[in-house]
């Protein structure tokens, strides 16, 4: 079992850029598939974005061309590099992790990632 902490949520105005980062406690990092997920208030945690552990990418329609995942592995940190942020941006990101060999297609169900932080409030207004 892996923790994760995630960092970098505030408020920040329509149109602003922020970046997430979520910290690790494994020393098997790179072996791990990472995801984004959010969740609104009153709505279902939906997931955001996924890099599998050889760097191939996956994001949500709503937030492709505005959102980009990395990883950093000899620091042991997955990114969220949100830009032209809106309102219905605004959420608890968590970020969650899998051990796996596979590398693609990664699941988007929240019950296939087995490791979750506890979140980091994303809060945009107008």
């Amino acid at each position: 079992q892996v923790q994760l902490v995630e960092s970098g949520g505030r408020l920040v105005q329509a149109g602003d850029s922020l970046r997430l980062s979520c910290t690790a406690s494994t020393t098997i990092f790179s072996r791990y598939a990472l995801a984004w997920f959010r969740q609104a208030p009153g709505k279902e945690r939906e997931f955001v974005a996924s890099i599998s552990r050889n760097g191939n990418l996956d994001y949500a329609d709503s937030v492709k061309g505005r959102f980009t995942i990395s990883r950093d592995n000899a620091n042991k940190v997955v990114y969220l590099q949100m830009s032209n942020l809106n309102s219905e941006d605004t959420a608890v990101y968590s970020c969650a992790a899998r051990h796996t060999i596979l590398t693609a297609p990664l699941s988007r169900g929240d019950d296939y990632w087995g490791d979750w932080g506890q979140g980091t409030q994303v809060t945009v207004f107008s």
